[in-house]
């Protein structure tokens, strides 16, 4: 055991005996360890680091709230870990399986230049059919058809996230073919 988890096992014990200043130090000292460890896993799972301040506050609420259960015979540590392990999966199933994208990101390949002329519909068929089905099917429902993610994702049974996949995949892949038969 080193000298942190000692330091915050005493802190906590002070805290359960009701010594307000050894609770506030004990919550100043964690919140920067469970911030590093959110932001260390969120990034792992892709999500937006952003979020992490959010997980890291229910966690130090969840702290304040199970205090009692803390076993002063156990290490802290690892109870706090289980604690800011369980926020943060219930952080992410609220949050669902839904992938961020900036457009910014896309703008230049999703911007038409201006100098070009309309494109026919045969040049638009022809490109299609070289995307695979799913992306063609993706890019058809969504920009000829005028379908939403979520009702292309209802129709094709496949969720929000990965419709955006396969039609950020169709334009990138049209954008390159395009950009090659200039």
């Amino acid at each position: 055991m080193d000298d942190r988890e000692r330091r915050w096992m005493q802190l906590m014990q002070a805290a359960l005996a009701g010594d307000r200043p050894s609770y506030e130090r004990l919550l100043r000292e964690i919140a920067p360890a469970i911030r590093s460890v959110v932001e260390r896993r969120l990034r792992q799972m892709g999500a937006p680091t952003a979020e992490s301040e959010d997980v890291v506050q229910e966690t130090l609420l969840a702290v304040h709230l199970k205090r009692h259960t803390w076993r002063p015979s156990d290490p802290l540590g690892p109870w706090l870990r289980t604690i800011a392990r369980n926020k943060l999966i219930d952080h992410l199933r609220r949050r669902g399986r839904r992938v961020e994208v900036l457009v910014e990101d896309f703008a230049e390949l999703l911007a038409a230049p201006e100098e070009r002329p309309s494109t026919e519909a045969d040049d638009v068929e022809r490109h299609l059919a070289l995307l695979p089905d799913k992306q063609r099917s993706v890019i058809r429902s969504i920009a000829v058809e005028g379908a939403s993610v979520g009702e292309t994702a209802e129709r094709m049974n496949m969720t929000p996230g990965a419709v955006r996949v396969a039609l950020h995949r169709a334009f990138a892949s049209l954008s390159a073919r395009l950009k090659a038969d200039e």
